[in-house]
């Protein structure tokens, strides 16, 4: 690309598409923009919104897959609580890699675990009619903040920038203490930021969710994913970091699609804590006849939305987790690229004049892993992203993930090659030169 495209045409796309502000996009619409563009220019672009693997997928979930299909199950419905050889890999995954110990029976597989986190905040919204509301530790994957929207929810969120260590307590009360939070979500490592809780915070964590008898739902699909440690031999520490260490009332979100790199089957895995799973809630056993929690999460709400998840995915998901476990597929090891990638990509970043937005966690440098955030100069996020579009570079902006800062989240799993960060270089001198001659 030797030149942006033209404001005139970048315009007429988006009037085409019917979007007034490029920053209040969703990734997928910011991903559509991107191809209208490509196809406009004639040129590639450099992608980095859409978090798809960037490795190949484990090929020994591929090879159980295949035999669970060449044995006739595409033909058979799947159990919904998931097949019992699942649950127990699982439940010896969970304590390998997060040392925590769950019974086989509160881990369910889910269409990915955005269906676990969709069906999650369904039902602790329905646990105590007073408590009717998801908060959100931002910034966070925008999906998961546009799931109660759909659902009739009501939500609220803040940005975790400024509250950090002591003063994530005093943020989080001021919330909690109004009595109608239900649940509280975030994700760890995070998405965007890829910020780390410390064990500090989550103790905080833990420990207002008993005070306040609240529900937490922590997203870990990117598990083992804080490169700055090893966390690759199972049942040996360090492990992952979990706010299961503080509390009971929580439930981990897992997902094969980072960790195996297994994303086009869909296939992760709901782990709800023992003493949750057999908590009997009046206002369950009253709307739906089971007051259980966990029996709920699966007769009910799991059992109406899908019918469970793909029988063959659920014999793939079994098959890695037990290599895992065993030490025969060390797949942190495997995930190691994404650091390589955010490592030189953030290089290229810092030598065109960015730099990093949400930079610590506390006092340590965060992580290289499969995302960061960057901003440019005093730039706001929809004029640096209408300048990154129009120079070949697709990001999604800051302010979808509920993030109040300017920046965008850069996702490391399309650039494979040496070409790729080539171009992302080129690209972002052309940036560079455009926001100088343009004066913005």
């Amino acid at each position: 690309m030797k030149e942006p495209i033209s404001k005139k045409q970048f315009d007429s796309i988006l009037a085409e598409m019917e979007i007034e502000d490029v920053s209040r996009t969703t990734i997928r619409q910011c991903s559509m923009i991107g191809s209208m563009l490509e196809e406009a220019s004639g040129e590639a672009f450099s992608h980095l919104e859409i978090g798809v693997p960037g490795i190949p997928a484990c090929p020994i979930g591929i090879k159980a897959q295949k035999e669970a299909l060449d044995k006739g199950l595409s033909a058979i419905y799947p159990p919904v609580q998931g097949i019992p050889e699942l649950k127990k890999n699982a439940a010896r995954f969970v304590k390998a890699f997060i040392d925590v110990d769950i019974d086989p029976r509160g881990i369910v597989p889910t269409v990915g675990s955005m269906q676990g986190s969709m069906t999650s905040i369904l039902e602790c919204s329905q646990l105590d009619p007073k408590k009717d509301t998801i908060l959100y530790i931002c910034p966070g994957f925008s999906a998961h903040g546009r799931q109660p929207d759909i659902l009739g929810i009501k939500n609220i969120f803040f940005d975790v920038y400024d509250y950090r260590a002591d003063r994530l307590r005093e943020k989080l009360e001021s919330y909690l203490k109004e009595g109608n939070i239900a649940a509280i979500l975030y994700s760890n490592p995070n998405n965007p930021a890829w910020i780390c809780l410390s064990e500090e915070e989550l103790a905080i964590i833990g420990d207002l969710a008993n005070k306040y008898d609240v529900i937490i739902l922590e997203d870990m699909a990117y598990l083992c994913m804080d490169f700055r440690k090893d966390m690759s031999v199972p049942f040996e520490p360090p492990f992952q970091s979990t706010v299961a260490r503080y509390t009971d009332n929580y439930v981990l979100l897992l997902s094969a699609s980072k960790i195996f790199s297994y994303a086009g089957e869909r296939i992760g895995m709901t782990c709800i804590s023992d003493k949750l799973y057999h908590r009997e809630y009046p206002a369950l056993k009253k709307k739906w006849g089971i007051g259980k929690f966990g029996d709920n999460f699966i007769l009910n709400y799991l059992y109406i939305n899908t019918s469970g998840a793909s029988h063959s995915a659920q014999y793939a998901l079994s098959a890695m987790l037990e290599a895992a476990t065993e030490g025969r597929y060390n797949f942190v090891k495997e995930l190691r690229e994404y650091a390589l990638r955010a490592h030189r990509s953030r290089q290229i970043f810092e030598e065109n004049g960015f730099h990093l937005v949400y930079d610590k966690d506390i006092e340590q440098t965060i992580s290289d892993g499969f995302f960061y955030t960057v901003e440019y100069q005093s730039l706001g996020n929809r004029t640096l992203l209408e300048s990154l579009l129009r120079c070949g570079i697709i990001a999604i902006p800051l302010n979808t993930t509920g993030s109040g800062q300017n920046g965008i989240r850069v996702c490391v799993s399309r650039l494979r090659s040496d070409e790729d960060f080539k171009m992302l270089d080129e690209r972002l001198k052309l940036f560079t030169e455009l926001v100088k001659q343009e004066g913005k």
